[in-house]
């Protein structure tokens, strides 16, 4: 049992693999010879707090912030008492922007995780100060088959898909009950070329009210 939830069901083919108990031991190895994020026992985070059967809605990030303390298995959000980061700074301003929620003081996501929002990163370590350092070691098999999953529900659900990186995640998602939302990055780098205004927030709750959903509330 890796998740103690729906999702060890969900996922036990590849937990039970050959192939991805070498990857855990790989992953292991590179926990006792460098500095990796997040702490161990927070790599799976994202699955923790959110359950298969309560995802409402999926945001997609790419990996960890590489920073000391900032990473705690889920995407865009950091641990309580760090710095927001630029990108959730933005994600705050358009969330204010478009709900009228003032910026909170913290940058930890968590309860949006337990409103139903997975937080999934598609590489769930990375090494200290090195960016996408494990983009191509194999987390994407496993995070793959957790949107292709969640593609299969019945109950429609959101994706959020935020930057070409998130969004080349499309073309696992082809059921016709779910609503894609994509524009560019919250980063400084892109946030104001179509990230501010594209109002995903209330999008997503008016798709959920639609389909007699209850609505994620955004206010952390």
């Amino acid at each position: 049992m890796m998740i103690k939830n729906d999702w060890d069901e969900k996922l036990s083919v590849i937990w039970n693999s050959p192939g991805f108990n070498r990857f855990l031991s790989m992953i292991e190895n590179e926990y006792q010879t460098k500095i990796v994020f997040p702490e161990k026992n927070n790599i799976f985070n994202a699955l923790k707090h959110t359950p298969y059967e309560k995802v409402k809605v999926v945001i997609v990030g790419q990996d960890p912030y590489h920073g000391e303390g900032e990473a705690h298995g889920l995407s865009f959000s950091v641990q309580k008492g760090i710095k927001c980061p630029p990108s959730l700074q933005n994600i705050y301003k358009e969330l204010e922007s478009d709900l009228g929620i003032k910026s909170p003081n913290c940058g930890d996501l968590t309860a949006w995780a337990k409103e139903g929002v997975l937080l999934l990163n598609a590489t769930l370590t990375v090494v200290k100060d090195n960016p996408n350092s494990h983009k191509d070691i194999g987390w994407s098999l496993l995070t793959d088959a957790i949107i292709k999953h969640i593609n299969l529900k019945e109950e429609p659900v959101v994706f959020i898909l935020w930057g070409n990186f998130a969004r080349s995640k499309k073309e696992f998602i082809n059921n016709p009950k779910h609503l894609i939302i994509e524009s560019t990055h919250p980063s400084p780098f892109s946030a104001h070329n179509g990230f501010f205004g594209s109002k995903p927030f209330s999008k997503t709750n008016t798709f959920l009210i639609k389909n007699k959903i209850k609505p994620i509330n955004w206010q952390l």
